[in-house]
């Protein structure tokens, strides 16, 4: 059953941690935002291995001085909640909704092997969660991760993949969870992609700018995926987003970390003002050979009667 019609323009991106919200696409989903979009973030797990990542949170007078290991790892799940929601509301979701399971840490560790970890979830059970939130939001445009994970193989990015390949196509499937909602039947899917033509651009602009740059050879010599990249969104504008919501996950990142603040926020624009994205998974077409769409809804808004 395919039916992308709704009575608003809708985005739900998925992602697994709080803060991947903020590393990736937040320019993206502020634009849109911005451009009266209902934006639904749905974020897979709490986020309760994170390592503490900001120094400066252990100096006296900050919530992690003094704490014990142990004490570490509950004042972490105790927080990341509240950065969450902080980050959310600088890039202007108007929703978010958790899907339940606790965070799974690297593959082969303790928390891997937990009964509540998203990684030993069922499919079909982790999969109905997601398709009810599907049918209840009606998205026209999903955005998740890569099939290509390679880079950074975390067991939770790893199963956002896989839960969002099959709820794209289950939610609009009524034999499927018929307690979870009407059928419904997205129009888009979308992987992340960070191009190499932007890491490359951000690299010189450090070196011009600051004389040096974060990015090593591990990165640099990276294979470069920008042949599937279907998407260029200018989001120039939005950098702010970025910064201000990769901030408010303040246990995760270090503000003071060349990696993620080298550049301000007019300078990441100037070197280098898009977001690249691939087109996965299409009910209404996809782009032609040569071409590069500069919006998500291209192809949906005609299709479902909602003027741009």
């Amino acid at each position: 059953m395919t039916d992308v019609s709704a009575p608003r323009r809708c985005i739900l991106t998925i992602h697994a941690h709080p803060d991947d919200e903020a590393s990736k696409g937040a320019p993206t989903l502020a634009r849109y935002r911005a451009e009266g979009v209902h934006t639904v973030l749905v974020c897979c797990t709490g986020g309760e291995e994170g390592d503490l990542q900001n120094p400066s949170l252990r100096e006296p007078g900050q919530p992690f001085h003094g704490l014990t290991p142990e004490q570490e790892k509950v004042k972490m799940a105790e927080l990341r909640p509240i950065e969450l929601a902080e980050s959310a509301a600088v890039i202007g979701f108007a929703e978010v909704t958790m899907l339940g399971y606790r965070d799974s840490g690297m593959l082969d560790s303790e928390a891997n092997a937990n009964p509540a970890c998203f990684h030993m979830a069922p499919m079909d059970e982790a999969v109905g969660r997601l398709v009810a939130i599907i049918r209840r939001t009606r998205p026209q445009v999903i955005i998740t991760y890569s099939d290509d994970q390679s880079g950074y193989p975390h067991p939770d990015h790893v199963k956002v993949h896989d839960i969002s390949l099959v709820a794209f196509e289950r939610a609009g499937d009524p034999d499927w969870y018929p307690d979870a909602g009407e059928a419904y039947q997205p129009a888009k899917m979308y992987y992340t992609l960070w191009s190499k033509v932007r890491l490359m651009a951000i690299h010189e602009a450090m070196l011009r700018l600051r004389g040096t740059s974060p990015y090593d050879e591990r990165w640099l010599d990276r294979a470069s995926q920008d042949d599937r990249i279907t998407t260029r969104l200018d989001v120039g504008a939005y950098m702010w987003a970025r910064s201000g919501a990769l901030r408010a996950h303040a246990t995760q990142v270090d503000p003071s970390e060349s990696w993620w603040f080298g550049l301000s926020d007019d300078e990441l624009a100037e070197a280098y003002p898009f977001e690249d994205w691939v087109l996965a998974h299409s009910h209404v077409g996809f782009v032609p050979e040569g071409e590069t769409e500069d919006d998500l809804f291209v192809g949906i808004d005609l299709a479902i009667g909602v003027s741009a």
